[in-house]
């Protein structure tokens, strides 16, 4: 029999939870994530790969093939490193995440798809000439990239019933997210804007960690 309208049955809670529990598990989306990341890892040192094979048929040396390939190894190298970086914050966030709801998958979704893109903004760094929709394409989606994190944080926070996250260890991960979001976004207007610095910009990102210790020891005074 159907209960009574407005029963416990229809009330909102009861909704979400149903919704949550027909969309995924969260340890399938978890090895979902895992093997996109892996793959967007992989696909970065595919222009390399293909850089042998002409060095080959042009009968260059070990040290010429290094020498012609030089900016394309360092664009590996960075992004490696920063796909790595995200992955692993990503990684500690999810986790604790017990339950995954239709909202929460599409954050995902959307974070993974400014992981695949990387690999491409990557080969443009080491194979094309700079130029200002290059700066944005490269690091405006790494700060695409921590900006979604943020939102991911952000919505856990609103709905505690999906993990078992510390409440203030999510917003320490924003206020970190926030802070390495506008070091890219003021790296890539750099970038733009001065001559000559181009992806030298990049190095603001080692502010974050300073920056975001000063504002740890800055937040239990302000609470008080």
């Amino acid at each position: 029999m159907t209960g009574p309208v407005g029963g416990p049955g229809d009330s909102p809670i009861a909704r979400e939870d149903a919704a949550i529990s027909r969309v995924a598990s969260s340890e399938r989306v978890k090895a979902f994530t895992d093997a996109v990341v892996a793959i967007a890892m992989t696909l970065l040192i595919l222009p390399l790969l293909d850089s042998v094979g002409e060095a080959a048929q042009q009968d260059l040396t070990t040290l010429e093939w290094l020498q012609d390939n030089f900016g394309s190894i360092i664009a590996f190298l960075i992004s490696f490193v920063i796909i790595a970086n995200f992955w692993t914050t990503h990684h500690r966030v999810f986790a604790r995440v017990e339950r995954v709801s239709e909202p929460l998958l599409w954050l995902t979704i959307a974070w993974m798809l400014t992981i695949v893109w990387l690999p491409v903004a990557t080969a443009m760094t080491g194979q094309m000439k700079s130029d200002a929709l290059q700066y944005v394409l490269y690091i405006g989606s790494m700060a695409l990239t921590s900006i979604l994190l943020m939102c991911t944080r952000l919505y856990l926070r609103a709905h505690p019933q999906l993990h078992d996250i510390p409440r203030e260890a999510l917003t320490s991960g924003i206020i970190a997210d926030v802070l390495i979001s506008a070091l890219f976004v003021v790296a890539m207007l750099i970038a733009i804007l001065v001559p000559g610095v181009g992806y030298n910009a990049m190095f603001l990102l080692l502010l974050s960690v300073p920056i975001h210790r000063l504002v740890g020891r800055w937040r239990p005074v302000s609470v008080r």
